[in-house]
């Protein structure tokens, strides 16, 4: 059994759908688990419908684009077959917009997760009624029904024990099987989501649950590359990396692969493959056991519109273990990412994530026992297996706001 995932952009329009089935083709047709993201920026479409839903009170005229984008790619798709996929996806929407009109909920994690499902009900809808329709004959599962989580919505955590049995009980193994990524359910049956890229997280719960043979993530890159080709020039291809520094470059921003999906795979020693679906035939990269990197060469990651939060004693004291516990409970208490630490005697700086938009609540809490600076919108640059030639390029033209330099990895932020 092997599990491919496919993102947005592989599945975008309808040369992308199409190009699913070339990749299952001269890949093999055996039995496998295919994850499918939401089509191309719909996630970010529905987001706008549920801001507009939450400020409007009802279903706003942004979901209309939405479902005209979706069935403009399927009538391309399916313009001389006769297919149930219209009416699948006109049930789809109808469901959602009952959702929308009868939801009492103003709780925006919870409307969030029960909306946004539909970007990946409706993209696998539509690849695995084509993918019937082009005689490669697939089993379409809901993965509300076999990836189980807490209550934590937009956030949601595993319970592994309940996902492991609801696959093993209800995937056939000796078929083709098309899934959602990103999202699961909730003790009560409500949808939940595993986080902005869940989708490579939901791959690989998969392949734990059934001792995969290998995953393979289908990107529109050549496969993981030692620098982002959106923020950084000329950046080159990596062969093969390990488990353990793809961690580590997934734990300081790298965008390729999600921090959550490697852990399951390397308690399984699972190989994950990143290959282009424009060209599925290459070698791409293998993360597995092995070599730490290579080729050896340096690594650049960018993480944008963080905070950077100074802090120290108002009797300038020093700032002892108390203080410092204090603080990372609050950054607990109102969801703070911390990509960055650095602390002398009487201060002590963060880089943080502000998610959940619960910064102005934090700052306030912090100013009743700290002296308090901040400046929103920084960049954090990391640099992993750093040379002279890769800081001096990195730090050109910046404006330096803190530089912190391990054994391997120099960090920076600066002011946008």
């Amino acid at each position: 059994m092997k599990v491919f995932k496919f993102g947005g952009a592989s599945v975008k329009d309808a040369a992308g759908v199409k190009n699913v089935q070339n990749v299952l083709e001269k890949t093999g047709n055996g039995p496998k688990v295919i994850v499918i993201s939401a089509m191309g920026k719909t996630t970010n479409a529905l987001e706008i419908v549920i801001k507009d839903y939450l400020f409007e009170k009802q279903i706003p005229e942004s979901l209309q684009a939405v479902e005209d984008a979706h069935f403009e790619i399927i009538n391309e798709l399916f313009a001389e077959i006769k297919s149930p996929v219209f009416n699948k996806i006109n049930t789809l929407f109808t469901e959602l917009r009952n959702f929308l009109q009868h939801n009492k909920s103003e709780q925006y994690d919870f409307v969030y997760d029960q909306v946004i499902c539909y970007g990946e009900l409706v993209s696998t809808t539509i690849v695995s009624e084509y993918l019937n329709s082009q005689n490669i004959a697939n089993n379409w599962l809901d993965a509300r029904h076999l990836v189980k989580t807490d209550s934590v919505y937009r956030d949601a955590g595993v319970n592994w024990e309940d996902t492991h049995e609801a696959i093993q009980t209800n995937l056939n193994i000796s078929q083709v099987n098309i899934t959602q990524g990103f999202i699961g359910s909730d003790p009560n049956n409500f949808t939940t989501t595993l986080g902005r890229e869940g989708s490579d997280y939901t791959a690989a719960i998969f392949a734990y649950c059934l001792n995969a043979e290998n995953v393979t993530i289908w990107k529109d890159v050549p496969g993981v590359l030692n620098a982002d080709p959106r923020e950084f020039q000329n950046p080159e291809l990596l062969q093969q990396i390990s488990y353990e520094e793809a961690i580590e470059l997934a734990f300081y921003g790298a965008s390729v692969i999600h921090p959550k999906t490697l852990q399951p795979l390397q308690q399984k020693e699972i190989p994950l493959f990143v290959k282009p679906f424009l060209n599925p035939e290459s070698e791409g990269t293998k993360v597995g056991k092995g070599q730490l990197i290579f080729p050896e060469i340096p690594c650049f990651i960018v993480k944008k519109d963080l905070v950077l939060i100074s802090l120290s004693t108002l009797d300038f004291s020093f700032m002892v273990e108390e203080n410092i516990s204090e603080v990372f409970r609050l950054f607990h208490q109102y969801q703070m990412k911390v990509d960055l630490i650095q602390n002398s005697a009487i201060s002590f700086s963060v880089c943080v994530d502000n998610k959940f938009n619960l910064l102005e609540k934090l700052i306030q809490h912090l100013k009743a026992r700290f002296k308090v600076s901040f400046v929103p919108g920084v960049s954090l640059f990391t640099i992993r297996h750093f040379n002279d030639e890769a800081i001096k390029s990195l730090e050109k033209d910046k404006e330096i706001l803190l530089k912190q330099l391990t054994h391997n990895t120099l960090q920076i932020v600066t002011r946008n």
